[in-house]
């Protein structure tokens, strides 16, 4: 049986932020959400009737990550929501657990947390909602499956390139379509390669990646402050480029935060990237206050609960359940912002045509940020906060 991990509570704790966030932001939770208690971050609550937008962060972040764009929009006349999401932080309800029902952390189920969150705050419809990293597909499939609630969207970091398909007249002698390598299988592939090496997102599936990095021998704090710089454009090394093809041997061009040695975690394969004491004191973007966010909450929640959303990428009743929307499209306005130092754009070849030309009818921005890597919102906050406000000026709702 497995232990009870006895946590305190959301009340009892420093307030969030330590001291860090701006005046004008608040930091609250909110019950029954959809089974949880979610903790947010708002901005330009004080006044009633405002249109809202909806922020969703990636891994390993928290609402935290957007506290620097949060003000621009709060003073352009928007109520800016943005939750801790399920998995991660001060919002509770969830399962910690390795083997936890992954239902609870479907992509569906997302949707749904985003739907009652705002639901509880007022709100029929927001006038956006805006994800990074790994809240880029659940702001896609939020604008989807809900485009009468999510009245557009701005997809940061990750390509969304739209449901999978169905075998279409395969009764009538229709060829099946080829299917991709899985992760499983491209993992076979790489560890067969001259230098053997490991897809990331298949290590994070796994039982060891939370404990490897909870447990870095480095620390959290530089775990975390190492992770964030070799995958931000201070990190000399990030030269992003299309990949042609989902093969082994393209995807060991990109570094080893994405294409790991077969065998080391991630807490080994950033730490030879630490940054010099020189280059952390010149480090604006990213003080070791900030770092001290992310190491105090993380220390507290694990890992395990942020890493589901990697899991569910696999899960075969998400993967079904999201095959319900084959051939739908976002047909919201939208947009897709991210670093010109970031790999995300290219890690999964294809992705990022397929949805500028097919997922997103509506894509009327494509932007790479120069000076940014992959915390692009963090790096390069006043160009991204100009390029929300332009969409949202553009596109109203």
């Amino acid at each position: 049986m497995r232990a009870t991990v006895v946590r305190p509570a959301v009340a009892s704790l420093t307030p969030y932020g330590n001291g860090t966030l701006p005046a004008d932001i608040r930091s609250r939770t909110v019950a029954n959400v959809n089974g949880l208690t979610v903790h947010l971050l708002e901005a330009g609550f004080e006044t009633s009737g405002r249109p809202a937008v909806l922020l969703l962060h990636g891994f390993p972040e928290l609402a935290y990550s957007w506290r620097k764009v949060m003000l621009p929009l709060a003073s352009a006349g928007y109520h800016v929501i943005v939750p801790d999401q399920r998995g991660f932080g001060r919002t509770t309800g969830w399962d910690d657990a390795y083997d936890a029902d992954l239902a609870f952390f479907s992509s569906l189920n997302m949707v749904r947390d985003a739907i009652a969150l705002i639901s509880a705050l007022g709100y029929r419809s927001v006038a956006a909602v805006i994800g990074h990293d790994a809240g880029s597909p659940i702001a896609a499939w939020c604008s989807l499956v809900r485009p009468d609630v999510f009245r557009s969207v701005i997809l940061m970091s990750a390509p969304f390139a739209g449901p999978l398909p169905i075998p279409f007249d395969t009764a009538n002698g229709a060829a099946q379509p080829r299917a991709a390598l899985t992760d499983a299988e491209m993992d076979v592939e790489l560890a067969a390669l001259p230098r053997p090496r490991k897809y990331y997102q298949e290590w994070y599936r796994t039982r060891e990646a939370h404990g490897n990095m909870m447990n870095a021998p480095q620390g959290l704090h530089a775990f975390f402050r190492a992770y964030y710089h070799v995958k931000s454009a201070d990190w000399a090394a990030n030269k992003p480029y299309r990949l042609e093809s989902r093969t082994a041997a393209e995807l060991a061009k990109m570094p080893t935060y994405y294409v790991m040695d077969l065998d080391k975690g991630m807490a080994e394969t950033v730490a030879p990237e630490m940054p010099t004491a020189t280059e952390v004191a010149s480090c604006r973007w990213l003080t070791d206050d900030d770092v001290s966010v992310y190491a105090t909450e993380y220390g507290r929640t694990g890992f395990q609960g942020a890493l589901q959303g990697y899991r569910r990428g696999t899960d075969l009743k998400n993967i079904a359940d999201l095959r319900t929307f084959s051939g739908r499209t976002i047909d919201v306005p939208s947009c897709f912002i991210s670093g010109r130092s970031d790999w995300g754009v290219y890690q999964t070849p294809g992705a990022t045509e397929t949805m500028r030309s097919k997922a997103c009818t509506r894509m009327t921005g494509f932007h790479l940020i120069d000076g940014a890597g992959h915390w692009v919102q963090q790096e390069q906050p006043e160009e991204v906060s100009r390029l929300f406000l332009e969409f949202l000026r553009d596109h109203p709702g």
